[in-house]
């Protein structure tokens, strides 16, 4: 009866008045101890109140309903059709929404209402897969940001390729623990894509010494992404470098050079066509007659089977397990022993280009360790 008069009242009531009462009404509705009868009764009339055409009044019934699990299925459907803040609150909010109408809602919707249902806690994955696919960057950044949204792998790189120049969404991106090692290698090609351009830009460098630079630092940078990767992750990140030829001999010697047996190990199955565990029985051979067959059939440079062999036998020795756990990068001892193998060798870097690279990685690796010392 109550509800009636109300409705009654409220076909002439002025805007202002009518938004208190549907608010205070709307709270009502969602009190526990509200009774069953009473509840029967502003059912009833939720219809009208949703169709008020004010969007104050729609603003306050959807902030008062987007959270409570019980109101009726066609009536959250109908609140979160509501242009403006009112559709956007149901969006991000109503636990009643399924994930069929998400789907539809967020093919249908503009990008606010596609960054109210990307900011939902528990977004399912084919929900943000989909946003990932048509959202704009706005939404996309609002995706990511979400921590609880479950977001596939496929949809993480897919974003990357779409929106990786956008600095903000890199960060956000970079700061998921499910970002894939695929992904996470991508936006490392796009970081030092830019650094490159940039480089050029302001004349700094020529553009090889430019592109020389970018690359280096992209290596570094998957180096010390393989050193945090689990197994899986290792041989997908590999693969997609082969795929993209970019799993160079400079990037398989950096791997070595930083310690990073597995990195290596997989680079080195994966281009060889052998399984990695008899890549390992071939590489712990001491006398390095194994390994010089299978160097052999990588096809890597001539120049540099003293780096990779010397670098070989420092890893496995059992003195330099200890320092295993130090941050991923470039090893100064083992590029000094390195780089006294060549010399004891007598080649230079004038008859030998490795060694020139060798000891440039040699002076960065004396740089890190400066900066570590100071830091300490």
């Amino acid at each position: 009866m109550i509800v009636r008069q109300f409705l009654d009242w409220a076909r002439t009531a002025p805007e202002d008045a009518r938004a208190k009462a549907v608010a205070a009404l709307a709270r009502a509705y969602v009190r526990p101890e509200l009774g069953a009868a009473e509840r029967a009764e502003i059912d009833e009339a939720l219809p009208a109140l949703v169709a008020d055409p004010s969007p104050r009044v729609q603003g306050e019934l959807a902030a008062a309903l987007c959270r409570h699990p019980l109101v009726p299925a066609d009536i959250a459907l109908r609140l979160a059709r509501l242009p403006g803040e009112a559709g956007e609150q149901m969006l991000q909010h109503s636990p009643v929404l399924n994930m069929r109408e998400l789907i539809a809602l967020s093919a249908s919707g503009d990008a606010l209402r596609q960054e109210a249902i990307a900011r939902r806690e528990g977004l399912p994955a084919p929900v943000a897969a989909l946003l990932a696919e048509i959202g704009d960057v706005g939404v996309v950044l609002a995706l990511v940001s979400n921590p609880t949204a479950d977001v596939p792998g496929f949809a993480l790189g897919h974003i990357v390729s779409r929106f990786g120049r956008v600095p903000e969404l890199r960060e956000a991106l970079l700061s998921r623990p499910d970002l894939p090692a695929a992904a996470h290698q991508a936006l490392i090609r796009v970081v030092a894509g830019a650094l490159s351009a940039f480089i050029e830009e302001r004349q700094w460098l020529s553009p090889p010494e430019a592109a020389r630079l970018a690359r280096e630092a992209c290596d570094q940078a998957t180096v010390t992404q393989a050193a945090a990767a689990d197994f899986s992750q290792t041989r997908a990140l590999v693969q997609g470098l082969q795929a993209r030829g970019e799993l160079t001999s400079a990037l398989v010697l950096r791997s070595l050079l930083s310690g990073q047996m597995r990195l290596f190990l997989e680079a080195v199955s994966v281009l060889s066509g052998i399984a990695v565990d008899h890549v390992a029985a071939l590489a712990a051979d001491r006398s390095g007659d194994a390994f010089r067959v299978l160097y052999d059939r990588l096809g890597l440079p001539p120049g540099a089977y003293i780096a990779f062999r010397t670098a070989l036998g420092v890893v496995q020795c059992e003195a330099y397990v200890d320092d295993l756990d130090e941050e991923p990068g470039l090893r100064l001892r083992i590029l000094d022993e390195v780089l006294a193998a060549y010399e004891e060798a007598g080649e230079s870097a004038q008859g030998n280009r490795i060694v020139g690279m060798l000891h440039r990685w040699q002076t960065e690796a004396r740089e890190r360790s400066e900066r570590q010392s100071l830091a300490a």
